[in-house]
């Protein structure tokens, strides 16, 4: 089935947002375990239990925007949807930084 160039490039937003959702998700459960300790084996379980999360959900996604058929742009899409949702936490932590020593300078110099 072949899909129009406006139908591909609304599939490759939506594998974006998918892929933000999957990076969001395990930076969520990375949280919990931050807060709660874990044992080794329980951190396996919930790694597998994501994973597999994971699976149904972009194969739902997938089968909901390209009829179930693996077309390159989706899988580019998820993979630069995790990228781009990586690099804004990594710019965030920075600016987060930065503004946190202004801030303690301004408190210095009060």
């Amino acid at each position: 089935m072949m899909l129009g160039i406006g139908k591909e490039a609304a599939v490759f937003l939506y594998a974006g947002l998918s892929g933000i959702v999957i990076f969001v998700g395990y930076q969520i459960l990375c949280q919990v375990r931050r807060l709660v300790r874990h044992s080794l084996l329980v951190i396996n379980l919930e790694d597998i239990f994501y994973w597999v999360g994971v699976s149904l959900y972009t194969f739902r996604q997938m089968y909901l925007t390209t009829y179930g058929s693996i077309r390159w742009f989706f899988i580019l899409g998820i993979v630069l949807g995790i990228s781009s949702a990586f690099f804004c936490r990594i710019l965030a932590k920075k600016i987060f930084v930065k503004c946190k020593k202004i801030l303690e300078k301004y408190m210095e110099n009060r």
